[in-house]
């Protein structure tokens, strides 16, 4: 799983303009934490949590000591660059690697065995879609540099300009259901409203 240290004013950027920014941290630490415990859950292999800017914080130390997980340095370049590091790395230690947001708590723990099911079938790659263009989760069974190149990310057109890619590779890939993320102010709403969150930020 991918997260940035839950600082105020550097993460959530865009939700903080309409609640403020140090809901928006406390808000991106709870979201964290839920997705953490979402991959654990499911029991689909070892998890990993990929840190930016370094795994040094306070919070994801306690992360590690309470959950268990393994925590790790994402490495510099763009998101594409650090997520195909990442996925390269967790390939050298198993069969399979699935990558996930640290900020869509609609995510469900039967996702992450679905993917785990589907690579395990023969499928290349698998992606959780989000609404917004983008997507959520993406699994291999081997990476390529070239996947994540040249996308616009952060823009309604990444899983689009993924798809076409993954037919310039040849690859096999299954989606799952689209599910949504915590970007914006109607985002949150729509958390507040689904109770996936117990407390408020």
């Amino acid at each position: 799983m991918f997260a940035r240290a839950p600082v105020r004013g550097r993460v959530k950027t865009r939700l903080a303009a309409a609640i403020g920014a140090e809901a928006s941290a406390r808000l991106y630490s709870q979201l964290i934490e839920r997705a953490l415990a979402t991959a654990i859950a499911a029991d689909a292999g070892a998890v990993e949590l990929h840190c930016a800017p370094n795994a040094r914080h306070p919070f994801f130390q306690d992360l590690s000591a309470r959950l268990g997980v393994s925590l790790r340095a994402q490495s510099r370049g763009n998101l594409g660059t650090r997520m195909h590091r990442a996925l390269a790395g967790a390939l050298r230690r198993a069969p399979l690697a699935i990558l996930l947001g640290s900020d869509c708590p609609a995510l469900r723990s039967a996702d992450l065995r679905r993917a785990k099911r589907e690579l395990a079938s023969g499928a290349d790659a698998v992606f959780s879609p989000a609404h917004d263009g983008g997507y959520v989760l993406v699994g291999v069974r081997r990476s390529s540099a070239a996947l994540f190149r040249g996308i616009a990310w952060g823009s309604a057109g990444v899983m689009a300009g993924t798809r076409g890619r993954l037919r310039k590779l040849g690859w096999t890939w299954r989606e799952l259901r689209e599910v949504w993320d915590v970007d914006r102010a109607e985002d949150y709403a729509r958390l507040r409203r689904s109770g996936l969150l117990l407390r408020r930020p």
